[in-house]
């Protein structure tokens, strides 16, 4: 029997997979939270979300969900793009005065992530910039529901947020399998009118949680299978969305292929497109789904030998006869590269993104690991 794809052996080969979250996904579904607040045990609520989607009406559709059922809710709306630890030092401060609650996590990954570190926080004490994520904390975080407002970070499937130190300039990690959200609600209605750029920045970081979950050192037959179809909806749909925000079946497919690409990338791990993009965002202030196309293709042909087999798989998913190029077409379509000069980011920095690119802990995970002098040429050549 022959097959049109790679597969790596597994007669000698041990595979453990944790379970999520369960999720309910379709348009409407969050109308059905406060059951799901209920099947955690709470009776309260503890909204984290952003002041965007309080002035674009989304937390007041959230909120009257609560009010009607009867759940008593608090806000915290103070997360801003590339969260902070001062932003889960505060956010975790109101959650402790609040009390005993679910954590609601609403919006983007920025909200999920800095939702993690409040729930851990909120039950433990203490600052984020003095958390370890490798130590086991005394209490389990707060139980996490989370509801994606956009298609990319697939942050509703893991336990751990990337939280920017802003004294050391660096991106540190915060999280623990207990704050891992216990329901995910993918209601694609919530994602309707998000606006093009940040739909194109999301869905690129979408697709390379695909690409990266195809290609890295962790990956293997489990995360191939949800990666393999996340790249699949993902390029197919993202064009779609980019153009027609209002597009519901398009919204809806990009959805549930971002909430894939993160099952897949919670298996695998990620590498050193993300571990570049993190480096940048850090650095410049970059939005994180433009830091990752604007170093997308210079690091898939840097990594483009080592990861021959994944990339034939990319390649496959969307239909094209080479992952690169069919890649690079798809950032162009969508109108989200930008060189690195346009970026807030000027060369005497690039020493330092290098090496903080190859310190993060997802460079580890790359098929090829690179040196410092390897990706200062990478930047270089998209400056």
């Amino acid at each position: 029997m022959t097959t049109s794809t790679p597969t790596a052996r597994l007669a000698d080969t041990t595979i453990t997979v944790a379970p999520t979250c369960r999720v309910e996904f379709g348009a409407g579904s969050i109308h059905r939270l406060p059951d799901a607040i209920a099947t955690l045990g709470r009776q309260r609520a503890f909204v984290v979300t952003d002041r965007g989607l309080r002035a674009a009406g989304v937390l007041d559709r959230v909120l009257h969900v609560l009010t009607d059922a009867g759940l008593e809710h608090g806000v915290y709306d103070g997360v801003l793009p590339n969260p902070s630890t001062s932003t889960v030092d505060d956010g975790a401060a109101l959650a402790r005065t609040f009390g005993p609650a679910a954590i609601v996590a609403l919006g983007g990954g920025s909200a999920m992530d800095a939702a993690k570190g409040i729930a851990l926080l909120a039950a433990n004490g203490g600052t984020a910039d003095e958390f370890d994520y490798r130590d086991e904390p005394a209490n389990p975080g707060l139980p996490i529901v989370a509801i994606p407002t956009t298609a990319g970070t697939g942050a509703e499937t893991n336990g751990f947020g990337v939280i920017e130190d802003t004294t050391r300039r660096c991106k540190v990690y915060i999280g623990h399998d207990t704050v891992r959200p216990r329901i995910a609600m993918l209601d694609p209605e919530l994602t309707i009118g998000v606006p093009a750029p940040v739909t194109a920045a999301t869905g690129i970081d979408a697709l390379v949680h695909g690409i990266e979950s195809l290609s890295s050192r962790g990956a293997n037959p489990i995360s191939v299978g949800y990666a393999m179809q996340a790249v699949r909806m993902v390029s197919s749909w993202l064009p779609a969305a980019v153009e027609d925000g209002t597009d519901l079946e398009a919204r809806s497919q990009l959805l549930l292929g971002a909430h894939l690409a993160g099952q897949a990338l919670t298996i695998s791990g990620l590498g050193l497109v993300h571990g570049v993009a993190h480096a940048l965002t850090a650095h410049t202030g970059t939005p994180h789904g433009v830091a990752l196309a604007a170093v997308l293709r210079p690091v898939m042909e840097f990594n483009a030998d080592t990861a021959r087999a994944g990339y034939v798989q990319v390649a496959e998913a969307m239909g094209a006869t080479e992952a690169i190029q069919a890649v690079d077409e798809l950032v162009e379509r969508v109108g989200i590269r930008r060189p690195l000069r346009d970026l807030n980011c000027v060369r005497n920095m690039l020493p330092d993104i290098a090496a903080a690119a190859v310190a993060d802990a997802v460079t580890s995970n790359s098929p090829r690991l690179p040196a410092t002098g390897d990706v200062l040429e990478i930047l270089r050549a998209t400056f």
